[in-house]
């Protein structure tokens, strides 16, 4: 930025006048005052390189600070750098200086080393580069005993400490020449006990088992500054597992409130806005906006590496552009952050002193605002009130969002009052549950801080159990998850951190067999819950993919499978969540199954192959295509359907490939086909993805598994069937390159444009007949095997389709309309399948036996599929499945109806 002479001037004379540190910097360096003056703050920070390490090492750090400083302050006071930059400026000089003092430290100790085997650990406004003008550091330094220099006869431990109170004492001791840093060690383990400086296996081990929660929320401001940045790297990717959690621990979140609580009680008397407030500490100051960032950060940036920005600003704008912070809150939060630092930054230039209170006194109130170029105390004060009032109100907030009850009655009659007034009538099996549960019976309940946990948590959990529509039998399903947990801390912890969830678990527990199980098994499903954005519209697959991507790479095979089972059931419980929360229609949640199917195919054969190609190579010329048919082909799953699958590959099935243990292709692509089924169906510590189904490769569950793509289409010409015809009609190639995708899809395409005999309605018909025998109809509500079910409609459609040559589309809405509008198809049949689609889908919910037996969860299936109530569902099921019937028997042969009847 270039700036006239006159404001260049201004910062200079206010400095002089009000700032006395600076001032007598400014004498003892009128050069770069000069230069300053005459060339800007940046040309004038190019002259004070950083100095040698030598004897006079004391004396040089602390001048060569002394003009950073100098500089620093007249850049800030002129303009011509913001906050932002001075801090990194700042941090930057920290970071040398740390540098050259861990340098020096080493040269006393062992002259002829090369300085190694020790980190700086940069934690608070040092590690997020926002360091203030006046600051103490807060490192956590660490050491290799395999690697660090020391002399012959000595122990590795006492060689780092030796070393580290060296560089503490370069940096700290206040000389003639003042001081470079102040360096604050206690932030490390257990300070009133370990050496300043830790082994870096016993600290990875301390930060992977001990840690507390607010050791958690300092590292998310952490970086390896100084010395042996491989070293420091190494450790914090070490214990990245415990600053960014999956499954976040809402009892620690709970404790970081907590500390935050406890600082406002401590500066009470600083957060009466005013003279003598603390910008820091006080009530809408500095660390508010700094752990409102960092609780959001902690909530979620466990599962979005997006939002581990370490800097404060750099933090909001990423949770706002990912949704988790209003981006009106982040950008004021923003500014006002600028603005407390810019003062916290005036009160620092006076004196030097690691000060963050407004003087009380008027003339010392007036002399800071000055300096900032106010008018007077007065002037500063009104800048700086609506700015504390703002950041108060969106920590109040937060603060707000975490606020749960504390607990429900322990005398019995009071409990059963307050158990009857939230539903529970009779209130006697939850009495006895919940005296159950205080008795610590449970393995989940047996700790002190398990049962803190449930007390915290009863009263919205009861309430929301009481509210659900079958309140005893949810509590007996509540009670069976709690009894299955090896510690329900977390769990409570969460339900209480997030009284929504408690709602919505309970209804899940209340209205979904299917998904209860599925929490009763991996109870961490509820966290995904936590993001708003679970109920939103389901991602295609490139949305999961690229979403995916940035916390898969780098992992190996095995917790490749596992981290992608964890995010497909994730993702895959919330959208049943959504279907039981009546926040989504049916029809798009199937869609957004066979995406999130579509998207795990896609990595984990991607990863397969990658794997496989190591130890085979590749088959030149050559590549592996995955069809998906049936319901997966036509982007129409359920919570619970398998996927079919065909095997095909391209090229010449005599090749081989070319690694360093080679393989024919029919061999190369059976086993990786095996391998891929294999990743996608076998349950692992994660759990159980999908079944795979592979029986209606050619020549079915005798042939091979995998054929090339010219043998597929030879089969298809010369030797299918007229059902496995039908059943192309829903296939669509979903793995492989564009080219070799294209290519199946028009193998597929010329089969079925072929012209056919009058034959396909009366095989048609024979395969529905022995299917209707061998799997009769469940029940009145088997939606799919019953007559006038979804199974008579799609053989229906699939014969009209094949005879007439038209509208192969293998989603089943699309082929439908195209019937109806080229006058194949009744117009009503679109809307019959609609319903039972959708009925279909729901079911596999709330009723995946038959049909649901509560009232509440039959008008939930009514209402997901249009209607006001049960009765009036169960009326359009009819006629649909009339519509759907009469469609059938028209195609159908006189005579297979008649031996049908």
């Amino acid at each position: 930025m270039t700036l006239p002479p006159s404001t260049r001037r201004s910062a200079l004379d206010r400095l002089t006048a009000d700032a006395p540190f600076l001032a007598r910097l400014a004498e003892l360096f009128p050069e770069d005052v000069a230069r300053f003056l005459a060339d800007g703050t940046d040309t004038a920070l190019a002259a004070v390189t950083a100095p040698a390490v030598d004897e006079e090492v004391m004396r040089t750090l602390r001048r060569w600070r002394g003009r950073t400083a100098l500089l620093l302050a007249l850049g800030d006071l002129s303009g011509e750098h913001d906050v932002a930059a001075t801090t990194r400026r700042l941090s930057e000089f920290a970071d040398t200086a740390c540098d050259l003092a861990l340098a020096a430290a080493f040269a006393e100790r062992v002259p002829d080393a090369a300085p190694q085997g020790l980190a700086v650990i940069a934690l608070g406004k040092l590690g997020s580069f926002e360091l203030n003008y006046s600051s103490d550091i807060d490192p956590i330094l660490i050491f290799d005993p395999a690697t660090l220099p020391r002399r012959e006869r000595d122990d590795p431990d006492e060689a780092a400490v030796r070393i580290a109170r060296r560089f503490v004492e370069i940096l700290s001791a206040r000389t003639a020449d003042g001081h470079v840093l102040r360096v604050d060690l206690r932030l490390r383990p257990h300070p009133e006990v370990t050496p300043i400086v830790l082994p870096v296996n016993a600290a990875i081990s301390y930060y992977e088992s001990e840690a507390l929660a607010w050791e958690q929320a300092a590292f998310i401001r952490s970086r390896a500054s100084a010395g042996d940045r491989a070293l420091g790297t190494r450790f914090l990717e070490a214990i990245q597992p415990f600053i960014w959690r999956r499954s976040l621990d809402f009892r620690q979140l709970k404790e970081i409130g907590a500390m935050s609580d406890r600082i406002r009680d401590h500066f009470a008397q600083g957060q009466d806005f005013g003279p003598g407030y603390d910008l820091k500490r006080g009530r809408g100051g500095i660390r508010e906006i700094e752990f409102f960032a960092q609780v959001h950060q902690l909530i979620y940036g466990g599962r979005d590496p997006a939002l581990r920005a370490p800097a404060t600003v750099d933090a909001l704008a990423a949770l706002a552009g990912a949704g988790r912070v209003a981006p009106d809150v982040a950008a004021r939060l923003s500014d006002h952050y600028a603005t407390l630092r810019r003062i916290e930054h005036r009160l620092q230039m006076i004196d030097d002193q690691q000060t963050h209170s407004l003087p009380v006194q008027p003339d010392a109130l007036d002399a800071v605002a000055r300096l900032d170029g106010e008018a007077d105390g007065a002037a500063l004060l009104d800048t700086l009130r609506p700015v504390v009032s703002d950041v108060g109100a969106c920590y109040d907030r937060l603060v707000a969002d975490r606020a749960v009850a504390t607990g429900l009655p322990r005398d019995e009659s009071e409990l059963a009052a307050a158990l009857a007034a939230a539903g529970f009538e009779p209130p006697d099996p939850a009495l006895r549950t919940i005296a159950e549960w205080r008795s610590g019976k449970l393995r989940a309940l047996r700790s002190p801080a398990a049962l803190e946990a449930l007390e915290t948590m009863l009263p919205e959990l009861m309430k929301a159990i009481g509210a659900a529509p079958d309140p005893a039998a949810t509590l007996i399903r509540f009670d069976k998850l709690v009894a299955g947990l090896p510690s329900a801390v977390n769990f409570f912890h969460l339900l209480a951190a997030q009284p929504a969830l408690a709602r919505v678990a309970t209804r899940i527990l209340s209205l979904a067999p299917t998904l209860a199980d599925a929490l009763a098994a991996r109870v961490e499903l509820i966290d995904g819950l936590i993001d708003a954005r679970a109920f939103d519209a389901p991602a295609d697959k490139a949305e999961l993919i690229a979403e995916w991507t940035p916390g898969l790479a780098g992992l190996d095979y095995e917790r490749l499978l596992d981290r992608v089972r964890d995010r497909v059931g994730e993702r895959r419980f919330a959208y049943g969540a959504q279907l039981v929360a009546g926040a989504a229609d049916p029809l798009i949640v199937a869609r957004g199954y066979s995406d999130l199917a579509e998207a795990a195919l896609q990595l984990l054969a991607d990863a397969t192959v990658a794997e496989f190609v190591e130890a085979h190579g590749r088959v030149p010329d050559s590549e592996l295509v995955i069809l998906a048919l049936g319901r997966f082909g036509g982007q129409a799953l359920t919570h619970a359907s398998d996927l079919d699958l065909i095997y095909l590959f391209t090229g010449d099935h005599l090749a081989e490939s070319d690694g360093p243990r080679p393989l024919g292709a029919t061999t190369y692509y059976n086993r990786l086909a095996q391998r891929v089924t294999a990743a996608m169906s076998v349950p692992t510590a994660a759990g159980k993805l999908y079944d795979v189904d592979v029986r209606l490769r050619p020549q079915g569950a005798q042939g091979p598994l995998v054929v090339t793509v010219d043998s597929f289409e030879r089969y298809q010409r010369e030797e299918a069937w007229t059902w496995e015809h039908m059943a192309l009609l829903r296939a669509r190639p979903v793995y492989g390159s564009d080219a070799a995708r294209g290519e199946v899809a028009r193998v597929i395409a010329d089969v079925l444009a072929r012209p056919r005999g009058g034959s396909v309605a009366t095989e048609a018909a024979a395969m529905r007949a022995r299917i209707a025998a061998h799997k009769p109809p469940a029940g009145p509500l088997d939606v799919k095997a019953g007559a006038g079910g979804l199974v008579d409609l799609e053989f229906a459609m699939q014969v009209v389709q094949l005879q007439s040559g038209r509208c192969h589309d293998p989603h089943i809405p699309t082929a439908l309309a195209c019937l109806a509008a080229a006058g194949l198809a009744p117009d009503a049949i679109v809307a019959a399948h609609r319903l039972l689609a959708r009925l279909l889908v729901m079911l596999r919910l709330t009723a995946p036996d038959g049909e649901p037996q509560a009232a509440a969860a039959r008008q939930l299936v009514a209402a997901a599929c249009g209607c006001d109530n049960w009765p009036a569902l169960l009326e359009a099921h009819d006629a649909a499945r009339q519509e759907v019937a009469g469609w059938w028997a028209a195609i159908r042969p006189a005579d297979e109806q008649q031996e049908t009847k």
